[in-house]
């Protein structure tokens, strides 16, 4: 591969990064996809038994059959899944080699990785937002107690567990943890689980919640993480509760640093949401675009594999109208 010659670079090796590949590999450009972690790096740290919201056939890309043997598939099958269609294809991907710059030049792409060197036409980032979680910011947040990620239930196991959060993966790894005989406490912000958990999980937390079995405290926080307790803010004044780890599953947001030192711009408000051409996928830099959920800025629900596996088609076609000498 001529690293000098690139028609297109592709950063992010998820499952948007892969659709873009597809649509690079059918027109024969120059490409490679580079990806700082394992392939679907972001599926791939989702907890080990978690099942999809959505059905196989709507994470499916490039009308490429996606089996799986339930209704929503499971993380192994979307796995195994998008690693078939990357090694089938014969996909250009490199692994564990991370991005550090993007610089545009007058006729191309300068882009620096940990392990060398490119220059390619034209540039899409397809991140997603998995990287950076939204920190609680009090004040043992740092012990090694606390995590920002949930992988399984067995090794809190007989523990005392605060979940921090009211989301599906908050609900999953407390009902999770709860069957594998954990004491479950969950505090949560708002006044209700959220809207937006999984309709065959919502009774089974709530009817938990209401029985005992998971002790839950509504429109409440973490004030403090001690050794062996928490303290939380609730409104009855504040609780201590014995502890032995957090969970603090409040979501995650994309890595706005390395976008803007790419020149991406952003809305002007809380969402903080990169300026793009939404016919297109073009960003504000002339050349680069944005694919996946990384478009959705804080608002890390509006994109997902659903949805936004369209945008590979949508960046091909804008370019090849542009071209690709």
């Amino acid at each position: 591969m001529n690293k000098t010659n690139l028609d297109i670079i592709i950063i992010g090796a998820g499952p948007i990064g892969i659709a873009c590949a597809l649509e690079c590999k059918k027109r024969n450009w120059n490409y490679i996809v580079i990806e700082k972690g394992a392939l679907t790096n972001s599926l791939f740290n989702y907890p080990l038994n978690m099942t999809f919201f959505s059905t196989s056939e709507k994470l499916e890309i490039d009308d490429i059959p996606f089996i799986s043997n339930n209704p929503k598939p499971t993380r192994n099958e979307a796995l195994e899944y998008y690693r078939r269609v990357a090694t089938s294809n014969q996909l250009n991907i490199n692994l564990y080699e991370e991005v550090s710059s993007i610089d545009k030049t007058k006729n191309n792409f300068e882009i620096t990785t940990s392990k060398s060197h490119y220059k390619a036409k034209k540039v899409i980032i397809s991140t997603g937002f998995y990287d950076i979680p939204n920190l609680l910011n009090v004040p043992g947040e740092d012990l090694p107690k606390v995590f920002h990620y949930y992988k399984e239930a067995h090794p809190f196991t007989l523990q005392n567990i605060a979940i921090v959060g009211a989301s599906n993966s908050a609900v999953d790894a407390a009902l999770e943890i709860y069957r594998k005989g954990g004491n479950v406490t969950m505090i949560i912000r708002k006044e209700a689980i959220g809207e937006r958990v999984k309709y065959w999980v919502r009774p089974d937390i709530l009817n938990r919640i209401k029985e005992g079995s998971i002790k839950a405290y509504y429109n409440s926080e973490i004030k403090k993480i001690a050794k062996d307790k928490i303290i939380i803010e609730t409104p009855n004044g504040q609780k201590e509760v014995p502890n032995d780890y957090v969970i603090a599953l409040t979501g995650y947001q994309p890595n706005f640093q390395f976008l803007e030192k790419a020149g991406i711009e952003f809305s002007k408000d809380e969402k903080h949401i990169p300026i793009y051409n939404p016919e297109t996928m073009e960003s504000n830099v002339e050349g680069l675009y944005l694919a996946g959920v990384i478009c959705g800025g804080m608002e890390t629900h509006k994109w997902f594999i659903e949805n936004s596996r369209i945008h590979a088609k949508m960046i091909a076609k804008h370019i090849e109208n542009t071209i690709i000498q």
